[in-house]
């Protein structure tokens, strides 16, 4: 297990600053908004060689009650109990204030080992601050600025004695490496990867409730307040032996009704995700079934080509689930004709009903999603439609498809070699869509259609 090395401090000392710098990308959302992080968030870090594990925590704040801040803490708390080191920031610039004194006491009753770390210690103004820090009593800070980066050699020094016996620094990756993890990140990973879930929907339908009842613990908050997650919680888990990433992502409203800054960012992060993962589980309050906004976030989902599963939450409420189903159905039917047959579960996040059901439309959802069929079975499948119903004319001259072969899968990509490929409609190709779903099995994922002009690739080939 690599080193876990925890970032704590009082709201808006720059912890997800810091947490973006050692992990080489922005995954935490950062504003000068005091309290954006609330829940925990872990990373593979970098530092000159050093590998590690960064967690980012929500600002320390003393509440002890049932209110927000109060579970915020509590999140930390869990946090820094799976941590070996925790790095504890102040602002060396607003200088020690009497919370970072209340939690540096704190932290010393811990069993783990704390790093001080003053940041924003750039120039003269973090200077007085800097000394301020040394009565804490947790040893000499470390000056640095996450921001500009500044003071990362000497947080590597601090880090550095913690480090297993067994691991070195090592050279840092070239470009090649870059260029892997952004392959990765696009989505075209193999087929031993965990399996990339997506959790979406509207704010307050249930899906930071559905994430922590899947893996079995408190892992994000959840309460009535609405658009409660901002950042995007990833988590590594396994169903049945088989590993998943699940990501918990911020409520999606509608476009007119994001106004604050911070909702904003929250909503580029979900999207973001969404273009990421491999199968998406829109969750949808029972009480308000596929309103403009679910159906809106499901076509979203579909035109980026992720394979969609529909969750039903809250389905203990309801009083006639006949009804309520045929109402999902059919507005399916009228509105999502693009992605037909998607599959819907009904489900209760709050009490555990009906999960295992819902991965094991996850995991089927995903098996289409990666199918691959044929050539010559793809071909004898279209002489069938052709001949069922053959293109239209266009001048008098009827529009020819010569060749059908599959592109790529993930979703399922089909190039049709066309006579007159501007001349084709998008009728024609709904039709040869809808023929592929019937015939090859392929519910409820994308299926793209690609009609390129040309001859019969294959055509000379024996």
């Amino acid at each position: 297990m690599p080193l876990r090395v925890a970032i704590v401090g009082r709201p808006n000392v720059g912890k997800s600053t810091l947490f973006n710098r050692l992990a080489g990308k922005k995954l935490a959302l950062v504003d000068d908004t005091p309290g954006v992080t609330r829940d925990w968030r872990a990373a593979p870090a970098r530092l000159a060689g050093l590998e590690f594990e960064i967690i980012d925590t929500a600002g320390l704040e003393e509440a002890f009650d049932q209110s927000l801040e109060a579970r915020m803490r509590r999140q930390t708390e869990r946090a820094i109990a799976q941590a070996d080191v925790i790095l504890f920031l102040v602002d060396a610039r607003a200088g020690v204030t009497p919370l970072d004194r209340h939690f540096a006491d704190w932290l010393r009753a811990r069993p783990v080992p704390v790093i001080l770390v003053a940041n924003k210690s750039e120039g003269k103004a973090g200077a007085p601050g800097l000394y301020e820090a040394y009565e804490l009593g947790l040893g000499d800070p470390v000056p640095l600025s996450a921001e500009h980066g500044e003071g990362m050699g000497e947080l590597f020094d601090a880090l550095l004695p913690y480090m297993p016996p067994d691991e070195e620094p090592e050279e840092e990756e070239g470009e090649a490496g870059a260029e892997t993890a952004a392959d990765e990140e696009a989505g075209e990973i193999s087929e031993s990867r965990p399996l990339q879930l997506a959790i979406v929907g509207r704010p307050n339908a249930g899906k930071s409730t559905l994430l922590n009842s899947l893996i079995g613990e408190e892992r994000v908050l959840t309460g009535p307040e609405a658009g409660m997650t901002r950042d995007a919680i990833a988590v590594d888990w396994s169903w049945n032996g088989k590993p998943v990433r699940v990501v918990d992502t911020a409520g999606l409203r509608r476009r007119a009704r994001v106004d604050e800054k911070l909702e904003k960012l929250a909503v580029a992060d979900a999207l973001r995700v969404i273009r990421l993962a491999n199968v998406v589980v829109l969750v949808v309050d029972a009480g308000a079934i596929l309103d403009r906004q679910d159906l809106t976030i499901a076509r979203m989902v579909v035109e980026e080509g992720r394979a969609l599963v529909l969750a039903i939450n809250k389905w203990d409420l309801v009083e006639d689930k006949a009804a309520a189903m045929r109402q999902v159905e059919d507005k399916l039917q009228a509105q999502l004709a693009q992605a037909r047959g998607v599959p819907v579960v009904a489900i209760s996040a709050l009490r555990g009903q009906r999960l295992d059901r819902l991965m094991e439309a996850v995991f089927q959802a995903y098996a289409v999603w990666n199918r691959r069929i044929p050539t010559a079975q793809l071909n004898r499948w279209l002489e069938q439609m052709l001949g069922q119903h053959p293109p239209p004319l266009v001048e008098g001259r009827r529009v020819r498809i010569r060749y059908a072969t599959q592109v790529k899968a993930r979703p399922p990509t089909f190039a049709l070699w066309v006579s007159k490929p501007l001349d084709l409609p998008e009728s024609y190709l709904r039709y040869l869509a809808n023929g592929l779903r019937d015939a090859f099995e392929m519910p409820g994922v994308p299926i793209r259609l690609q009609p390129r002009k040309g001859k019969n690739p294959y055509a000379d080939q024996d």
